[in-house]
């Protein structure tokens, strides 16, 4: 039933394109709830943020805070990066990439050690800060905005490690067909992502 529910999930996003990039520069951006929003809305940003809890409940140890707080710290440097101005090339082609290997490696079951898995996510999270910082508007307050990011980013991360640690209360078969199938399909939307198919 919740395998069910999870791939209606997945493929209901993906039959929304307008859903599909979370930083298109659309809607206001002016305090903390527009920033906590703002992710909700893009289909990259919550398959990346989902994927990191579900990757650190995999690893297990300190993994389960130490993956997802190195990402959120990126996160706001390439946030900070985004508002001065500064150019990073390929920028959303960086977004799908995080996508595709954070489902694949979860697909997969990699075993990574704690101090890579770190910074892989800290890599992604420099691309996906930097893209919401660079389409703040002027206007706005940088510092509500980036507050309120960060914490539906760390929702998110949450609800990774809840889905992760349901996730291993099932049988070992049927935890690992689950991550297989979940971790497929994220990284089947993380090729959609990079091949400008969504």
């Amino acid at each position: 039933m919740k395998l069910r529910f999870l791939t209606l999930a997945i493929a209901s996003t993906l039959l929304a394109p307008q859903l599909a990039f979370a930083h298109v520069g659309l809607g206001d951006a002016h305090d903390a709830l527009h920033g906590f929003s703002h992710p909700l809305t893009g289909i990259d940003h919550i398959l990346a943020m989902v994927s990191v809890g579900l990757l650190a409940v995999n690893l297990g140890g300190r993994a389960v805070w130490a993956v997802p707080t190195s990402f959120v710290a990126m996160m706001i440097i390439g946030g900070v990066l985004g508002m001065a101005g500064f150019s990073l090339p390929l920028t959303e082609v960086g977004i799908g990439v995080s996508v595709l290997v954070l489902g694949s490696i979860i697909a997969l079951s990699v075993r990574l050690p704690v101090s890579i898995a770190m910074a892989l996510a800290a890599t992604f999270a420099l691309f996906h800060g930097f893209a919401h910082g660079a389409e703040m508007p002027e206007n706005a307050s940088g510092l509500l905005f980036a507050s309120g990011f960060v914490v539906s980013t760390l929702l998110l991360h949450g609800i990774g490690i809840a889905l992760g640690m349901g996730i291993a209360r099932l049988s070992q078969a049927a935890s690992r067909m689950t991550l297989k199938i979940g971790g497929g399909a994220i990284a089947l939307v993380g090729v959609a992502l990079v091949s400008g198919v969504i």
